[in-house]
């Protein structure tokens, strides 16, 4: 069981370097997040973000009220933490199920790139369409792997 989680593994080494990229991607929706609030001055959410400070030197109360930019980063954050902790999950136990790396690549990293083609989707506005069509796609990668596992773990 160990030497599968090594990164000497290459099984392993590939859901590493996949998860790291998630777990960056989620974190830094959070820095992202802070910057434009800071750019727009705006989009805060508790009352006591108006009190004067040094990030905040000229409060007034339109600053709590809702804005575009600042939201549209935090519906990308939450659509990510509605569907990466899967992604973390499903794939440390796809993982344990010994796929072959070939496959193991193609899904972990197909998934990544899905993801990060969904944030540039949303970042700069294209349709619907075009974000679902892109979710669709990482969401079918997870949802493989997933019954890939079940049904390695009912073999075994």
């Amino acid at each position: 069981m160990m030497d599968k989680l090594s990164l000497h593994n290459p099984l392993f080494n590939t859901y590493v370097v996949a998860a790291t990229l998630m777990i960056l991607k989620v974190v830094g929706m959070s820095w992202l997040t802070v910057i434009r609030m800071m750019q727009v001055k705006g989009g805060f959410r508790s009352p006591e973000d108006l009190k004067k400070t040094a990030l905040n030197p000229h409060p007034n109360p339109t600053q709590t009220q809702p804005n575009e930019s600042v939201d549209r980063i935090r519906r990308m954050q939450l659509n990510d933490l509605e569907n990466v902790p899967f992604f973390l999950v499903a794939g440390f136990l796809f993982v344990l199920a010994d796929p072959p790396l070939l496959l193991a690549q193609w899904l972990l990293y197909g998934y990544v790139i899905s993801r990060f083609a969904h944030f540039a989707a949303y970042f700069t506005a294209r349709t619907h369409d075009t974000r679902a069509a892109l979710w669709t796609i990482g969401s079918l990668m997870l949802v493989f792997i997933t019954c890939w596992t079940l049904v390695a773990v009912l073999r075994a």
